[in-house]
Parts: structure tokens; C-alpha cells; sequence
């Protein structure tokens, strides 16, 4: 494992607060694939962690409500053959999914106008545009 995952700053996932659960993969495989267990299944209980700083874990339990079960979340990984590949996939994968669900609520956007010469001059600029094109119909070629 390539040390503590870092959530934001200098948060990161405490190895203490990840339970590992590995498994069989489903799909083809050779000889070796009936004897080792490669899926992995990450689970951080974010309900009950000291980890993360109360707001944070508060905005990431309402934003990742639905993929909660009993405040605990979890992520599956099964794409790689080995067991080591798969456990960086899913705890880079969980990191990514908290920092994101931790993050900031985005700055309101505030309402601008557009300049008038930038309105007048997309106007002239359509009706330039209308006449070059009524000009090309050959209506009045006689």
C-alpha cells in the first residue's frame, strides 16, 4: 500500500477506519482464478469517524446519502487481476469520492448584463449576415 490516502489538505484516510473485505472476481479468468481473491471491497464507516472535521462530515453524509448504508460507505474494485492493484484502485477510488463529497459549496453566480455595443454589434452583425444570405436567391435574376 502507497501510505495514508489524502482526502483535501492535510486530511487524509486514517488505515485504522478502513475495513478490507476480499473475494472471488466474477468473469473469465485462467487456472489461478478459482484460488485467489482479487475483488476488493473497501469499507469506511463516515458516520461514526474522528477523522474528518465535523462540516466536512456533515456535507458528505448528506451528499452521499444514497450510497450510504448504516453511515457506512463502501467501494468495490475488481477491474485488475491482482489483489495489491485492486486494493490502490478502490482506496484511491473512496479518497476521490469523499474529497469530492467534502468539497465546498460552489460560489453563486452573480448575474452580469452584456455590454450594449457587444448587443448592438452581434445584431449588425446578424443582419449583415440575412442579407448576404437574401442576397444569394435568385428571385430577381429575371
Amino acid at each position: 500500500m502507497s501510505g495514508p490516502y489524502l482526502i483535501r489538505g492535510s486530511v487524509s484516510l486514517p488505515e485504522a477506519e478502513l475495513m478490507w473485505r476480499f473475494s472471488r472476481s466474477s468473469g473469465p479468468g485462467g487456472q489461478h482464478v478459482n484460488t485467489s481473491d482479487s475483488q476488493v471491497e473497501l469499507r469506511f464507516d463516515l458516520a461514526r469517524t474522528e477523522a474528518l472535521p465535523p462540516v466536512w462530515k456533515e456535507r458528505a453524509l448528506q451528499r452521499l446519502a444514497g450510497r450510504l448504508v448504516d453511515g457506512v460507505l463502501s467501494v468495490r474494485a475488481s477491474e485488475h487481476r491482482s489483489q495489491w492493484r485492486n486494493r490502490e484502485s478502490a482506496a484511491v477510488r473512496l479518497a476521490a469520492l469523499l474529497a469530492e463529497a467534502c468539497a465546498p459549496p460552489p460560489k453563486p453566480r452573480r448575474p452580469t448584463r452584456i455590454p450594449r455595443g457587444i448587443n448592438e454589434r452581434r445584431l449588425r452583425e446578424k443582419k449583415q449576415r440575412s442579407d448576404t444570405k437574401r442576397g444569394r436567391s435568385g428571385r430577381d435574376w429575371g
